[in-house]
């Protein structure tokens, strides 16, 4: 089943169960994803986002939400900060499971011996094969260091 499937599923089993907190995020996921094909039809391009986009999509959602939890865990806000967190629980139902650390090591090492990289100029070339392999299973903020680190 697709992942534009489950979130259509999801959503209605919300509705039916009148899960406020849960269709609202589900609704805010709906609209990224149709925002997102608006882009696109503008830019002359398919209708429809792939898997691809839509994990990238969820993934962004989620960093964006965890960092408005700090923010107002720092500001004492703790109501507001635990919405958001609850929504990063919903979006994350969506995404596949994370990669821990050595397995991102891992993926890494088999990306730079794939491409053959032996210097600072091929980590484009290792970041697309790792983001075409790995989307929505790694934080690609914090494996750009690393990636770089590694052919330093």
């Amino acid at each position: 089943m697709s992942l534009r499937d489950r979130l259509q599923i999801s959503l209605k089993e919300a509705m039916k169960a009148k899960e406020a907190d849960r269709l609202s995020t589900l609704r805010l996921i709906n609209a990224a994803i149709k925002d997102r094909e608006i882009a696109v039809r503008g830019e002359g391009g398919e209708v429809e986002v792939g898997e691809g986009d839509i994990l990238a999509i969820l993934g962004k959602m989620v960093k964006q939400r965890q960092e408005s939890a700090r923010a107002y865990e720092e500001g004492g806000r703790l109501e507001l900060a635990e919405k958001e967190l609850a929504e990063v629980r919903v979006i994350e139902e969506f995404l596949p499971r994370q990669l821990s650390a050595a397995e991102v090591e891992a993926a890494i090492v088999a990306a730079v011996a794939e491409v053959g990289a032996d210097s600072i100029r091929d980590m484009g070339k290792v970041m697309a094969v790792l983001k075409g392999q790995y989307t929505g299973q790694m934080d690609f903020g914090a494996v750009g260091p690393m990636v770089k680190a590694r052919l330093s």
